[in-house]
């Protein structure tokens, strides 16, 4: 696929779960929502018209192969709450309300949904196809050890299962840029100090870069999931406009969903 190719593709499909499972993250591509919102923008946080963002939650459903009723969302906080996907009543047009930044799903067709513009997309799906769950992992969840949670829930109600992850794009470890507080919460909950280094000029000598992506994939295997069984996507959100939203480049921006459920 060209660039030009990927940057109107409307989804990343993830491929590594195998036929059993269907996930994928959603690009800025294939919308109706216009400029700065411009163009398939899912966050009805957002101050984009609503009636925009239900017809490109209606798109992502098309284009990932169900009802947009099928998919199932919550409103993130940052925090380390789950819920599961059998709990949440369908939101189309509306946006959620139950507060939480993991969705579990358990249920053959329907899709366990987190949104993102800079955060970690971490999808998780159980080789038997038992299970499957969306984690909105930023630094405040990271921090809180959502992750681990996630997966400690899952592996508690599905002993046998052997589990695979995803982490997608988000924010990379040359643009993710923290301070002390940051820090200091992220070691706390398990980074190393290889996980961050210095912005190099910054007049702020107590600043520094942070490896989103290693620390989560380092707190998947803590969790007890086999590092082969991790992949990570490279993408950066900040570093790629013309394919992603970013909240910290644009601050006034939309967006995306990363989204995984077992095949009907």
């Amino acid at each position: 696929m060209s660039v030009t190719d990927l940057a109107r593709a409307p989804l990343v499909r993830v491929e590594r779960f195998g036929p059993r499972i269907r996930a994928a993250m959603s690009t800025r591509a294939g919308g109706v929502s216009p400029p700065p919102f411009a163009s398939l923008n899912l966050g009805y946080a957002t101050d984009d018209d609503p009636a925009n963002v239900a017809e490109n939650e209606r798109r992502l459903a098309a284009a990932f192969g169900i009802a947009p009723e099928s998919i199932r969302w919550v409103r993130q906080v940052h925090g380390d709450a789950i819920a599961f996907a059998e709990a949440l009543p369908p939101t189309v047009g509306t946006g959620a309300t139950i507060e939480a930044d993991a969705v579990i799903s358990e249920t053959p067709g329907l899709a366990a949904a987190i949104k993102i513009a800079d955060c970690a997309p971490v999808l998780v799906a159980a080789e038997d196809a038992s299970a499957v769950a969306a984690i909105h992992a930023g630094w405040r969840g990271t921090a809180a050890g959502i992750v681990g949670q996630t997966i400690a829930t899952l592996r508690a109600r599905h002993p046998q299962a052997f589990w695979r992850a995803w982490i997608g794009p988000c924010i990379g470890p040359d643009a993710f840029e923290v301070g002390p507080e940051v820090v200091d919460a992220l070691v706390a909950a398990g980074a190393q100090a290889s996980d961050f280094h210095a912005p190099g000029d910054h007049a702020d000598p107590t600043r520094r870069y942070a490896d989103l992506k290693a620390i989560l994939a380092r707190q998947l295997t803590r969790a007890g999931l086999d590092v082969r069984a991790i992949a990570v996507d490279a993408a950066c959100t900040f570093r790629d406009p013309a394919r992603f939203f970013s909240h910290r480049r644009d601050a006034r921006t939309g967006r995306m969903a990363a989204l995984v459920m077992i095949e009907p």
